[in-house]
């Protein structure tokens, strides 16, 4: 929708021989949010954001949410560059605007990038990716907003992701590649089955970065496959430990296409899994239907090896890509997991609700486990339940954890299913686990292995 309207707008001033402008703006720390409030709260505030921008914009002047927290906001025709400047002060300063989410007045702050069509470029792309430039050099400078500039912006640009590849290098060699985990559970006994890896840097300088920081830098440096195996071996070594203090779980990590396409995978896994002495089935990977469909015929070679070895495979978000009851019956895995935008709305939205009831029964229907995530709530959490759903995971019963606590909490994990969500003191006497370090509930289909989120 946001494409074809910035489009028609590039084609209209290139006849008029005007000036247009695309804006993309990120808000910063915002993960921060979704840790302590959960993605419902961080959905809400996004939302709100995004009414109170359009509500500073002229009719012909557009925003629209392009995924995460990113937002793109163009202006069909202006007079010329300095024109542009009161808009963006406009923009920011309804970011300084508190907004009331779970409770809370939050403020948020951003950083946007700017480029001006047809001048930083004549098609979609390329005037996409100018202000995506930019706004990693307003991020990079804290400057608020910065104007597309090649010859200052491209070496800079180039030279922080050469230097973050030379480091991506180092960090695996020092172990700085960590992974934390999420526990799935069985809707039926209330026990934790499985976890969920999440992939993070720890960096000596920048911080805990996300996948998307970090995992396009190992696609285009050859770093991939190395840095896929690292981790695999690094969660398959905590399987192992787990397994080895009786904690009977397994272990689940996303694989993205390139990945996916990798004639050498099951070979590798294979390798892995002998290597730690673990069965096949403490392994599962989990793929969406778009990294399938990439390559279709040679993704079913390597998933039909994969699936004869006998490691665990689930289609993750599923509902969000080329579902069919064909498509679905031709794949060898066990289990679908249902996409958390559906989960987290289920409450309010009834035809979120019957998405899932449907995602349910259809599973069911075909033999495979069915499992939610983004849980977030006792409400979610009673009506998969209820619906029949296996496995449930999301904020309500656990943050992302690092290993040290995900073993506490798998050690103390009772399986009683509680009957109201607990309130903040009792988190306190739960255990650390219920208050985990801030981490995204953020699988890493979204942030896989081998690919950033779109």
């Amino acid at each position: 929708m946001f494409q074809n309207l910035l489009e028609r707008a590039m084609t209209g001033i290139g006849r008029r021989n005007k000036m247009g402008v695309i804006m993309l703006m990120d808000l910063d720390r915002f993960k921060d949010v979704n840790d302590t409030l959960g993605h419902h709260n961080g959905d809400l505030l996004l939302q709100r954001i995004g009414s109170r921008l359009q509500s500073v914009l002229r009719d012909t002047e557009s925003v629209a949410r392009l995924g995460g927290d990113e937002f793109a906001i163009l202006l069909p025709e202006v007079p010329d560059r300095q024109s542009v400047v009161p808009v963006v002060r406009r923009v920011l300063k309804v970011l300084e605007e508190p907004v009331v989410v779970g409770g809370l007045a939050l403020q948020c702050e951003g950083s946007i990038g700017i480029a001006l069509f047809p001048d930083h470029g004549t098609t979609v792309e390329s005037v996409m990716r100018a202000a995506d430039v930019a706004m990693y050099m307003a991020k990079e400078n804290r400057s608020g907003y910065e104007f597309y500039d090649a010859r200052r912006h491209e070496h800079r640009h180039d030279a922080g992701r050469l230097a973050l590849i030379s480091e991506l290098r180092r960090a695996m060699d020092e172990t700085e590649l960590v992974l934390y985990y999420q526990p799935k559970i069985c809707l039926n006994t209330g026990r934790a089955l499985g976890v969920e890896a999440l992939a993070r840097w720890h960096h000596p300088e920048r911080g805990l970065l996300s996948p998307d920081e970090f995992i396009p830098l190992a696609e285009r440096s050859n770093l991939l496959r190395p840095m896929t195996l690292y981790l695999l071996d690094s969660a398959l070594r905590q399987c192992n430990a787990w397994r080895s203090h009786g904690i009977e779980v397994s272990v689940a990590v996303n694989l993205s296409m390139q990945n996916l396409i990798d004639l050498r995978l099951p070979n590798d896994l294979a390798r892995l899994v002998t290597s730690w002495r673990l069965p096949p089935g403490s392994l599962e990977l989990e793929i969406t239907e778009s990294t399938i469909m990439a390559d279709h015929r040679r993704a079913m070679t390597i998933l039909s090896r994969l699936n004869k070895m006998g490691v665990t495979l689930t289609v993750d978000d599923f509902g969000t890509g080329y579902s069919s009851l064909a498509y679905l019956q031709s794949l060898p895995v066990s289990s679908i997991k249902i996409d958390k935008s559906f989960v987290l709305t289920m409450a309010e939205d009834p035809s979120n609700a019957t998405i899932v009831q449907s995602t349910i029964d259809l599973g069911h229907n075909l033999g495979l486990k069915v499992v939610a995530e983004g849980v977030e709530n006792v409400d979610s959490y009673n009506k998969l339940a209820e619906l029949g759903c296996d496995y449930a995971q999301g904020f309500f019963l656990s943050r992302p954890l690092s290993p040290e606590k995900a073993t506490l909490w798998l050690e103390e994990f009772t399986g009683v299913v509680r009957e109201e969500e607990p309130s903040a003191a009792e988190e306190r006497t739960l255990g650390e686990w219920m208050i985990e370090a801030p981490l995204e509930d953020t699988p890493l289909d979204e942030a896989p292995l081998g690919e950033a989120p779109a």
